[in-house]
């Protein structure tokens, strides 16, 4: 990896991660701190809202066609004369500062995002850092699992200036490379005083030993979480055509057989909201921590994490909502591997516009059931809902309408 030329390699998750951010006008650079940096764009001081738009739009030019920093610098200066701002530092640290942080920490963000495919994750240090730091230094090669939580606060960039990255790897590279899983270090925390000459006054923080301030947080970490959608209270209706005007019909055809699946896949009762969750969770990558973008059939990407359980009053998982606990293989079975996915469209009162949800459709027979059971798994823009059911053929076509995307060959 260029690590020394970020700038020169950008990719689609690094640019729509910088896009999606807010400009914050700001005094001191700890007015914004951590991860609200993945949706907050600010230039230390550049508190007026022309001023902070023409550096967006210089440094999204550098991310989007691989801008050097010199180019950078040329851009900067015909913005300080045209804004006659008054900036602190030096001209070329000052400039470094802005454009490295923003690209390395886009590349960062979009990197994690692009990481979630892959169970094992290895630290690599940068040789071109001018300045090697000896932490960095002693963290390169090591191989921890994807959901260990010392990635939540290591996770590069790790300190101005740093260049550090990751790997992903499969069970497969760990066997053809003799790799073995590493035990995460010991993280001693140290307290920091910051914005000693910031307008709003000086703060104090605790951060990992070898971590800069601010920059204790995987960069796009949160930005991934928010994605996860909320629990709705309802189930998914039997719904109409929607009306008229609205491109939702019937389908002519039946849904396919019922496919066989082992017992294994209905899970024991009682096994608790954590239990139920993890089951649910896995066959996608994402555990109770960490949560994971999975692609469907069709090749959009649906963020899973345990969020997709968890209430809005305190936060608690509610994984075996209406006893579906046992059942939480098989839903994860009919959006994995769907008979048939729909989107239909309706219009959402309280949004006051129409809506377009998404539907994965799949039917399983399970030993010992005469009926078979029914997964259905539905995503809009409020949030998602789900069902395992034992229902009839008439039932069942209830729930086929609108637009059909796929159908299982």
């Amino acid at each position: 990896m260029p690590a020394a030329t970020y700038g020169s390699v950008p990719f689609s998750e690094q640019i729509e991660f910088f896009k999606r951010k807010l400009n914050i006008p700001t005094r001191g650079w700890t007015d914004i701190y951590g991860r609200h940096h993945d949706y907050a764009f600010m230039v230390a001081g550049a508190n007026r809202d022309a001023l902070l738009g023409d550096f967006r739009t210089a440094v999204e030019k550098a991310i989007a066609d691989g801008g050097t920093l010199e180019q950078f610098r040329t851009d900067f200066d015909d913005i300080v004369a045209r804004h006659g701002w008054d900036y602190n530092g030096g001209r070329n640290w000052r400039t470094r500062v802005i454009y490295e942080t923003n690209l390395f920490s886009s590349y960062s963000a979009g990197r994690y995002e692009q990481l979630q495919q892959f169970e094992y994750w290895r630290y690599r240090h940068s040789d071109a850092v001018e300045t090697p730091r000896p932490q960095h230094q002693a963290w390169d090669g090591m191989v921890l699992r994807r959901d260990d939580p010392w990635w939540t606060t290591h996770f590069p960039i790790n300190a101005w200036g740093c260049q550090c990255y990751v790997e992903g790897l499969t069970e497969d590279d760990l066997t053809d490379e003799g790799i073995t899983v590493d035990q995460a270090p010991e993280v001693n925390m140290v307290t920091h005083v910051i914005g000693k000459r910031s307008p709003n006054g000086p703060r104090t923080v605790q951060v990992p030993e070898g971590i800069d301030p601010g920059f204790e947080h995987a960069p796009g970490r949160s930005r991934l979480q928010s994605q996860i959608p909320p629990e709705k209270p309802t189930p998914p209706i039997a719904g109409s055509t929607g009306g008229r005007g609205l491109p939702n019909a019937r389908p002519s055809d039946a849904l396919q057989t019922p496919r066989a699946l082992p017992d294994a896949m209905r899970l024991p009762k009682d096994g608790g909201e954590d239990f139920y969750a993890r089951n649910f969770l896995e066959p996608f990558g994402a555990t109770l921590t960490e949560p994971a973008i999975f692609k469907d059939v069709l090749g959009e990407r649906l963020v899973i994490g345990a969020d997709l359980f968890r209430t809005k009053r305190n936060g608690a998982l509610k994984a075996d909502k209406n006893g579906r606990g046992q059942y939480m293989r098989v839903l994860a079975a009919g959006v994995i591997d769907p008979d048939e996915i729909w989107v239909r469209m309706e219009y959402h009162e309280a949004l006051k516009k129409t809506v377009v949800r998404r539907r994965y459709i799949a039917r399983f027979t399970l030993p010992g059931e005469q009926v078979p059971v029914l997964a259905v798994y539905e995503l809009g823009p409020d949030g998602w809902t789900g069902v395992t059911v034992f229902k009839s053929e008439a039932d069942i076509n209830d729930m086929r309408v609108g637009v059909r995307l796929y159908q299982r060959k």
